[in-house]
Parts: C-alpha cells; sequence; structure tokens
C-alpha cells in the first residue's frame, strides 16, 4: 500500500522528527470514509516503522457536520526516542510545554490550545521547539483550477491570484507581532499550476484552435488543437474537467523539468519563501487506477501542487555547515505506485 512506503521512506532515512501534512482527510467522500481515519491512525502509531518514535501528536479535522469551520486537514508529528527536552508553543497560555506520550485530537481542535486552525485559508499552526531551535509548522490547502477553460483565458489565471492573496494571509499571519518571529516551513496541497496559457502555447505552437460554444449561452464548452499537418491530428482537447494531450510522456521526461518554466505562482514569494530543487515529475493529477501508478489522468495539466517550503531562516537551519555530509533528499515517495491524485512529497 501506499503508507507501507511511507514507513519504508522513514526506515531509510531514520529521522529524529517527522511531520506529515495531509489535506483531504476521510477521501473526497469524507461522510462514507472518516469513520476510517482513527482506525488507520492507531494502526500507524503502533506500526514496526513508528515505533522507536515515543511521542507523537496528532490534529486530524474530522467534524465535516460542520461545515463552517471543517477543513479535513490533518497533521501528524512523531519524536524519535533519542530527541530530549521537546516543546511544544500552547497559544493560549503564550508558552512552551513539555511534549509527552501520544495524543491524537479530532473532535475539539477549536478548543485545543497546542494549535491555531483557519477556515480560510485552511492551515494549522502548530510551533514545535527542538534542542535550541523553535519553528512554526503550517499545513496549508489552497484553492484548485476549477475550469481548465478559465484557467487558460489569461496570463497568470485568475486563479493563480487567488492562491497567491491566500497565501499572502497565510505568511502575514504566521509573520505578525502576536509571536515571537521564527523559522517557519509551509508544506501541503498548494495547488500550484503551471501557466496554463504559456503551456498550452508550448505545446501546441503549431496546431490551429478550434472553439466548440454551447448554443444557448455561447459559453465556451471545449477547445481543440489539431496540427496544421499531419492529417490534422487532434493535439490537445480542452474542457472544463479535461486536459487531454496527445502525448502525456513529455511531463515525465527528465522529470518534467521543461516545464518548470511555466512553475512560476511562487515567483512573488522569493523572499519570503524557499525551496530545495525539484527533480521530480509533476505530483498530481496521477491516475486512482491502482494498476496505473506512473499515469496522469486526463483531467488537469500535471503540475508541482505538493510542496515543502520555508523561510530563509528556515532554509539556514536544514542547510546549516553541521549538516553537510547528510544529502537533504527533496522528491515524491511511490513515484511507480498508486497513491492517489496526488504523489506524496517528502523532504528528508
Amino acid at each position: 500500500s501506499k503508507w507501507v512506503l511511507v514507513g519504508k521512506t522513514v526506515q531509510s532515512h531514520k529521522p529524529h522528527f517527522i511531520a506529515v501534512h495531509c489535506q483531504e482527510v476521510g477521501g473526497k467522500n469524507y461522510e462514507a470514509s472518516m469513520s476510517h481515519v482513527d482506525c488507520f491512525v492507531k494502526e500507524l502509531l503502533s506500526s514496526d516503522a513508528m515505533k522507536e518514535y515515543s511521542r507523537a501528536r496528532v490534529y486530524l479535522d474530522e467534524n465535516y457536520k460542520s461545515q463552517e469551520h471543517f477543513t479535513a486537514l490533518g497533521s501528524c508529528y512523531f519524536l524519535h526516542e533519542s530527541l530530549k527536552n521537546i516543546h511544544q508553543f500552547d497559544f493560549k497560555a503564550k508558552k512552551f510545554k513539555k511534549v509527552v506520550g501520544k495524543e491524537i485530537y479530532s473532535d475539539t481542535l477549536e478548543s485545543t490550545p497546542m494549535l491555531e486552525k483557519e477556515k480560510f485559508p485552511q492551515d494549522y499552526f502548530p510551533e514545535v521547539r527542538t534542542i535550541s531551535h523553535a519553528f512554526d509548522l503550517v499545513n496549508i490547502h489552497l484553492f484548485h483550477d476549477a475550469s481548465n477553460i478559465l484557467a487558460r483565458e489569461k496570463s497568470p489565471s485568475v486563479y493563480s491570484g487567488m492562491r497567491q492573496k491566500a497565501l499572502g494571509f497565510v505568511l502575514d499571519r504566521i509573520t505578525d507581532q502576536r509571536f515571537e518571529k521564527v523559522p517557519y516551513f509551509v508544506f501541503g496541497d498548494f495547488n500550484f499550476r503551471l501557466d496554463t496559457r504559456q503551456v498550452i502555447e508550448s505545446l501546441c505552437s503549431t496546431a490551429t484552435m478550434q472553439t466548440v460554444r454551447v448554443g444557448d449561452t455561447n459559453e465556451v464548452e471545449k477547445l481543440i488543437f489539431r496540427e496544421s499537418e499531419n492529417d490534422r491530428e487532434v493535439v490537445l482537447q480542452l474542457e472544463k474537467k479535461l486536459f487531454n494531450y496527445i502525448n502525456q510522456d513529455v511531463f515525465r521526461e527528465n522529470n518534467g523539468t521543461l516545464f518548470l518554466q511555466f512553475d512560476s505562482e511562487l515567483s512573488c514569494f522569493k523572499e519570503r519563501l524557499h525551496e530545495l530543487e525539484i527533480s521530480f515529475p509533476p505530483s498530481y493529477p496521477y491516475s486512482e487506477d491502482s494498476s496505473q501508478g506512473k499515469q496522469y489522468m486526463d483531467t488537469r495539466c500535471p503540475a508541482w501542487c505538493d510542496r515543502v517550503l520555508m523561510s530563509a531562516t528556515a532554509k539556514d537551519l536544514v542547510l546549516k555547515p553541521e549538516n553537510e555530509e547528510k544529502y537533504l533528499v527533496y522528491d515524491n515517495i511511490g513515484p511507480n505506485v498508486c497513491m492517489g491524485d496526488h504523489k506524496v512529497t517528502s523532504q528528508a
């Protein structure tokens, strides 16, 4: 299963501290599936891969009946038994408290003093102190592109602007004057997309475009791009939830690095957010067919949605001189195995 691979990654890198940020806890049909989440978490805590992690904090937003506050986010933190004197920030008492034992929180997140939860944009703000460093960990799930047609209309897209505004809100919130400024890591599903208009111009540079409209409203229903030659072969068909390109292998060749030039949503945050070099294929949208682990679905243009970002001071923590001998890995987990529509992205 996908989580067996996560366990193998833990056993391979042997980290002293593990932070797992989940989005869409309970799956897309969370009303029917949420009951399985608690069982899964308990199995994860008792698994062989986690047996050396003596302390854990798990925060699961499972209360889907309260749509006003429901975020479907899950944040899991595991501390290796070798770590001593670990403290977590209490936002109510405004002081650090020692982390002891394993605790799971789900029904009472709004009243849990050890985190901050926001519906807009969706995030948690647990803060942990380890050795002599304090740092913030932010779980985030930003807005998706609702329509490929609309995403193509202009560059950058209207959705990119919405995500930019939301991410700016998050960064302002975690660096405001309420608390002492500390290094921060922001990781989860940012839903960052490639610049759809620019990608299509690159992929279909020699093609002609046919526009199909809905009769009653004259609204654009689909765009069909055909080669000028080669019997006018269809290169790309674009609909609201369809991105059907003739050769999706181009997104996997050389780990898709050709398309990083169109991955520009972070550019306006270059002074506030940093990232290790991307050397893995786009993390979304993979097939959910268990036999098609490497195949992308034809619903969206593949993109690096799932990222691990950090402040400049946080980057200094992970790249400090004493860590030079330890090679940092920023990669997808389970490249050949079905992990759902998103591949798990890890930094270790």
